[in-house]
């Protein structure tokens, strides 16, 4: 059952709802803490995530129980739940890609934000979309879904309504199908197997290859330029222009 909870203005939903539950609180699956203005929004390797009037930041819980896949997985199913939320959000053939491990492109933009954090048994899940505004960002093109629908369709609520019914069914598949079925959905949206990649693996020097497909656990596998392959299980990918 969906619960949304809309406040005004906060630091970060992610922070509040994470406080809440080290408090005690027993949240259950399917509650939405929603701001509409964020004053300290957070994205993924400490990056700070714009929160400007008008787009979505929301953060849910997931609790993770015996026989569900491994925690970090559910980066596939936000990913994917943003991904179909996008795809009914957004005007017929508008090209919608994922990138690994969980960004969405719309057009080779960055329109969306995730970021997973737990306490003990349970996953907070913060999610970020540009529904009116993109922000500029110093190393990426970004987008807005009024910007791509051509200056029409920016309801962050209605977003909202969408997102939560996408996730609440992604959540289902990963736990009933299994880790396989995600991660084969993931693939079949992502950047096609071939594709060129940079990828800074924590605090290595950046490596470039080819995208190889996803191991059984959703580790990235890179084709090296001499041949080899590598399992990458953490790290900042960009694609690299072909031609």
């Amino acid at each position: 059952m969906t619960n949304i909870e809309t406040i005004a203005e906060t630091g970060s939903t992610n922070a509040d709802l994470l406080a809440r539950v080290q408090r005690g609180e027993a949240l259950p699956e399917g509650h939405w803490l929603r701001a509409e203005r964020q004053t300290g929004g957070r994205g993924r390797l400490g990056r700070k995530w714009e929160s400007p009037s008008g787009n979505l930041f929301c953060s849910t819980v997931v609790s993770i129980g015996d026989g569900d896949p491994a925690p970090h997985t559910l980066s596939f199913v936000t990913a994917l739940a943003v991904f179909d939320t996008l795809k009914r959000s957004l005007l017929t053939n508008t090209p919608i890609v994922l990138k690994w491990p969980n960004d969405v492109l719309v057009d080779g933009a960055k329109i969306s934000g995730v970021l997973l954090e737990r306490n003990g048994d349970t996953i907070v899940v913060g999610i970020g979309i540009n529904v009116c505004h993109a922000p500029e960002m110093p190393d990426r093109k970004t987008t807005s879904i009024v910007s791509e629908n051509g200056k029409h369709g920016g309801s962050a609520d209605l977003v909202l309504s969408i997102l939560a019914e996408s996730f609440a069914a992604r959540l289902a598949r990963w736990r009933s199908a299994g880790l396989s079925a995600t991660l084969d959905d993931w693939t079949e949206r992502a950047h096609p197997i071939g594709s060129r990649l940079s990828l800074t693996p924590g605090d290595e020097s950046p490596v470039t290859g080819e995208f190889a497909g996803l191991d059984n656990e959703g580790a990235l596998l890179l084709r090296l330029e001499n041949g080899a392959m590598r399992t990458i299980h953490a790290g900042d990918v960009s694609m690299i222009a072909q031609g």
